[in-house]
């Protein structure tokens, strides 16, 4: 191949580059409390927008526990320490174009504000979505036996019931999941992404 055959192919690989559109990346922050439908929404919205062609991750709290955050305990020192490195990584994935959900509790409005901030520096989209499923829904749910654990005096710290939530005074989005179907969750988050620009 000559210089000139080269040069040409570059020339030819960039144009094709700049063709195709460098996909908007963002941070879908799903906060509430346990067994709220964090995850299950999630993965629905997940399914829903790759099936579109988007890059999408969801970094799961339980999955981050395992791997990134193991040895962290509860204190609210941890858990703040929990939120910002799923935050950093966040950003990073989505600063490259992937849709990233994070069905995270992150009880403390401090933290979600430093994963907030940590995107805001970075010119990365961040929105956090509350999902506001009452208590008594969360407890009948259950889905780890976390509520009927703490009732039994088997462990103590659970979020919402004998540790803090500090609820979103101001989230972008506010999803009442009382009464609805996953489905109808998820497509109420995906045509707000819609109007976003993100979907």
């Amino acid at each position: 191949m000559t210089t000139a055959d080269t040069l040409a192919a570059g020339e030819a690989a960039e144009a094709a580059r700049a063709a195709v559109p460098c996909e908007r990346g963002a941070t879908v922050w799903l906060t509430g409390l346990p067994s709220a439908g964090k995850t299950t929404l999630a993965f629905a919205l997940a399914e829903r927008l790759r099936a579109e062609g988007h890059k999408v991750e969801v970094l799961d709290g339980d999955e981050i526990r395992e791997f990134l955050s193991k040895g962290l305990g509860f204190t609210k020192e941890d858990r703040h320490t929990n939120v910002t490195r799923i935050g950093f990584v966040a950003e990073k994935l989505a600063s490259n174009g992937v849709k990233v959900l994070a069905p995270v509790i992150a009880p403390y409005a401090d933290s979600r504000t430093a994963v907030r901030e940590r995107h805001a520096a970075n010119g990365t989209d961040f929105l956090e979505i509350h999902v506001a499923t009452p208590v008594e829904l969360c407890a009948e749910r259950d889905v780890k036996g976390l509520y009927a654990k703490q009732a039994a005096g088997e462990i103590s710290g659970l979020t919402g019931v004998d540790d803090p939530y500090e609820a979103p005074q101001d989230p972008e989005l506010r999803l009442q999941t009382q009464g609805r179907a996953v489905a109808e969750s998820a497509a109420e988050l995906h045509t707000f992404l819609t109007t976003r620009g993100l979907a």
